[in-house]
């Protein structure tokens, strides 16, 4: 896939406001500087689209933007964030839950994962709660250029071990560096080819 234009349409909190569910969406989700915006941008080979940030939690809204004009890319709150308040956790859930469940045109949840770290209890459990809810999702492992290729295969393989054990099959995986440019034509082609599977609801046809 070529990316000819992406630009922010709009942000909010609720999943009614979010744009007509005419175009087929893709959204990312991850936890605290999992490197989302970072993702985003290099994927859109746009510096400035989504807003990176080292503060935890600076993603607090339900962000839209549209590539090619004919699909939405969305960047999600995240999960997961320890220094945050109770309520502020509880909002934030709340708006991730609604959108996954009302969302009719999301074609498939990207959910980013550190590569640095060990398989997580939270990341496991956000995944096993999609998949009971059958929400279509992938896995994107990040920065992979901050550690070795022994240390990066054993993480990685720690994950799928964790999985395997409830699941017959693993979900696409992809791995990416936004500081290397790792993974994009991957991901991108990925998205494509569901597209090709889109089918318009049909309050939306």
């Amino acid at each position: 896939m070529i990316i000819k234009n992406a630009r922010f349409l709009v942000s909010n909190q609720l999943v009614q406001k979010c744009p007509s569910p005419n175009k087929p969406e893709f959204a990312f989700i991850g936890r605290s500087n999992v490197g989302k915006s970072s993702l985003i941008n290099m994927l859109c080979q746009s510096k400035n689209l989504a807003k990176t940030s080292a503060t935890p939690g600076k993603t607090q809204l339900i962000n839209h933007f549209i590539v090619n004009d004919s699909w939405f890319l969305v960047d999600l709150p995240g999960y997961g964030y320890a220094r945050l308040s109770k309520s502020k956790k509880e909002t934030f859930a709340k708006i991730i839950n609604d959108y996954l469940a009302k969302r009719e045109n999301l074609m498939c949840l990207f959910v980013l994962i550190d590569s640095r770290l060990k398989s997580q209890p939270i990341d496991l459990q956000f995944m096993e709660k999609l998949g009971t809810a059958g929400i279509p999702f992938a896995i994107v492992f990040t920065k992979t250029d901050k550690l070795g290729k022994e240390a990066f295969n054993n993480n990685i393989q720690s994950y799928k071990d964790k999985l395997l054990e409830d699941w017959d099959e693993l979900p696409a995986v992809f791995v990416s560096s936004s500081t290397k440019k790792l993974g994009r034509d991957e991901i991108l082609n990925f998205i494509d080819e569901i597209m090709q599977h889109w089918n318009p609801p049909k309050s939306n046809k």
